[in-house]
């Protein structure tokens, strides 16, 4: 391989809109989803594989959830390796892994969804999508001067 993979699955995201009409509450619930109280009560619930990978050090250092998941050492090695500063093979005018740091990027996400959900549904097939895909890409991004 070219020793760089696609390391972005861990990024939660989780955020507060400044519109919130409660801040508080969505900090206590934000602090909760990603506590150790949580991991337990969904390992008490539906077992140690079933606890989202990727919230918390402390997981990977619980032999419980280790001997649980198989996927854990994985999991936990790709997140290490992932390089926002360095994310592709070849040079890129962005920093990011999975979320690129441009104003195209949303739009562009948008789109390429459209495409696999039109795939998806039947109304094209998976190779049109992806070459729709990266058609629009390159366009926007040509257009934005990248």
């Amino acid at each position: 391989g070219l020793g760089k993979r696609g390391n972005w699955l861990w990024a939660w995201s989780l955020a507060i809109p400044s519109s919130s009409d409660d801040v508080d509450a969505a900090k206590t619930f934000i602090s909760w989803a990603t506590g150790p109280a949580y991991a337990e009560l969904v390992a008490e619930n539906e077992g140690w594989a079933n606890v989202p990978p990727g919230t918390r050090t402390s997981l990977y250092e619980n032999q419980e959830y280790l001997d649980a998941a198989p996927f854990a050492q994985m999991t936990l090695e790709s997140i290490n390796a992932a390089d926002p500063t360095n994310p592709t093979v070849d040079p890129v005018p962005y920093t990011g892994v999975q979320f690129v740091a441009i104003p195209e990027f949303q739009g562009i996400g948008t789109q390429v969804g459209q495409e696999f959900s039109a795939a998806l549904a039947g109304q094209q097939s998976v190779d049109e999508a992806l070459a729709n895909a990266q058609s629009l890409t390159t366009e926007e991004m040509e257009a934005a001067g990248y």
